[in-house]
């Protein structure tokens, strides 16, 4: 196997990772990525195999768990609860009682408020130069996750900046500053759930926290730990997605001078789907081998981890022609963005929904849209969003 260096830092590999993409994949399916000090997937084939394989998961064996610091308890005791982070038996468990409150039904009911809460958010545009992050790919996935869980929109801000501070613990560059902000914000967000699961429990709404609560398998509920875990994960995980999904969405069709019919009913799953395939909000999944395993001529030794290169395998040229090409016309393929197996994205379904609305209605509404400066991405590889999307309107 081929050994690889690029820093996941480094400026002009943040702005396009594509491009290493492309090198290392001249190399083969796999590659020993140095700065990670682990073997990374980049074919299509290959990362789907490796995200239906039970023989890898999330969750680091038991015996190879490392300590946590005490400065990082308050993060990691949410984490112990969380479905991305388990396996089964407990990743079943959890993942079947939110299925059952998270259903189909209800992400459909969701579609009004969020046809009105664009059409509001774009009433608020200002007339000059504005950030279109700030003032609608953020707040779109927010509010209406807020509004799903029950909560206040008044404390979308507060979890905005509660879920900013807990994700940066996944940013290749974080520091100890951004260790202890997590912390803080794991600690302030669980006494705040922790009160409002209490309140719902005596008072049951129409609402996802009710419905999880209410949740039941075989006798088996969810505990309060798990509830705000699981209410944690559908924040965090859930409008991250989205964000970085609507603004590299909005970024590619304005770049690339895009035909907007593409946005019209009959075009828009297939849109959403190239936008996902061709710029995805999440670059790097890992994964631990639980026994030894050989995949690509390469042997997994227990505990072993493995990078998921979601981005490059959405660009594999054997599974896509032109794959560099921004093409909403193209068939509706598999891509990876949401991930596989038993850790496919509870919230795809939702994020996909939200992306179908907020676009066309943007384009429709404000058919001047244009860039004010170049995009640029934030300095957070695995998840690939912009740090700001400056347009006038």
């Amino acid at each position: 196997m081929n050994r690889l260096q690029q820093s996941p830092v480094d400026p002009d590999f943040v702005q396009n990772p594509y491009a290493f993409y492309a090198r290392a994949r001249e190399q083969g399916a796999m590659f020993y990525w140095d700065d990670y000090g682990m073997p990374a997937a980049l074919s299509n084939a290959t990362v789907s195999v490796l995200l239906k394989d039970r023989r890898l998961g999330r969750e680091v064996p038991a015996e190879m768990a490392p300590a946590i610091p005490d400065h990082l308890a308050p993060f990691y005791a949410i984490e112990a609860h969380s479905m991305l982070e388990l396996e089964p038996p407990r990743h079943t468990r959890l993942r079947s009682l939110v299925l059952r409150a998270f259903t189909t039904r209800a992400i459909a009911a969701l579609e009004p408020d969020i046809e009105t809460l664009c059409h509001e958010l774009i009433d608020s545009f200002p007339s000059q130069p504005f950030d279109l992050l700030t003032a609608y790919c953020t707040q779109v996935p927010v509010i209406t996750i807020a509004r799903l869980l029950g909560v206040p929109d008044a404390m979308a801000p507060q979890f905005l900046a509660w879920s900013h501070a807990m994700v940066s613990m996944y940013m290749a560059s974080r520091t100890r500053a951004h260790e202890d902000a997590a912390a803080q914000a794991s600690t302030d967000f669980t006494a705040y759930l922790n009160d409002y699961i209490d309140s719902r429990r005596k008072t049951p709404s129409d609402d996802l926290i009710s419905r999880l609560i209410a949740a039941e398998e075989d006798g088996e509920k969810l505990s309060t730990p798990e509830l705000i875990t699981t209410c944690i994960l559908l924040l965090n995980a859930g409008h991250e997605a989205t964000v970085h999904s609507l603004g590299n969405g909005v970024k590619t069709l304005l770049e690339t001078s895009t035909d907007l019919s593409c946005l019209a009913p009959e075009g828009i799953d297939n849109t959403v789907e190239e936008i996902l395939r061709f710029d995805p909000p999440l670059h790097m999944f890992t994964r631990y081998a639980y026994e030894d395993i050989e995949v690509g001529r390469h042997t997994f030794k227990r505990g072993d981890q493995v990078a998921l290169l979601l981005g490059a395998a959405n660009r594999d040229p054997m599974v896509w022609e032109d794959p560099d090409q921004f093409d909403p016309t193209r068939p509706i393929s598999t891509n990876s963005s949401f991930g596989g197996g038993l850790h496919f994205c509870v919230g795809a379904p939702l994020a996909r929904l939200e992306m179908k609305i907020a676009l066309p209605i943007l384009f429709e509404r404000c058919p001047n849209l244009a860039l004010a400066e170049t995009p640029r991405y934030a300095n957070s590889y695995h998840f690939h969003g912009l740090e700001r999307l400056m347009v006038t309107r």
